[in-house]
């Protein structure tokens, strides 16, 4: 990017490509297909609810659908292809250690 990028809305811009253009394809990249440890986890909630009045098995779905959910999160900050999706991994490492805690009570 170059220098002249810091007028008005140019600076926003450049900004908002820097954060969301995937470094490995040069594409801008939001959201992507779920990988394996995101689609387990997001199988495991509605999973959990659904088991919510059966203590052992709904413990188990969400103690994997943690330690998935965790898999996901630590994937995206060690090898996320933009910050964006970096930052959606520390949101994630954020939720489990959330999970963790209320499965800990």
């Amino acid at each position: 990017m170059s220098a002249e990028l810091v007028v008005g809305s140019k600076r926003v811009t450049a900004r908002l490509d820097w954060a969301f253009r995937s470094r490995e394809t040069n594409r801008i990249t939001i959201a992507q297909r779920p990988n394996l440890p995101l689609t387990l986890f997001l199988v495991s909630v509605p999973l959990d609810w659904a088991l919510s009045g059966h203590a052992s098995a709904h413990k188990l779905v969400a103690v994997i659908g943690t330690i998935c959910l965790g898999w996901w999160a630590i994937d995206e900050v060690a090898r996320g292809v933009n910050p964006w999706r970096r930052v959606l991994g520390v949101a994630g490492t954020a939720l489990v250690i959330s999970r963790a805690l209320a499965l800990l009570r």
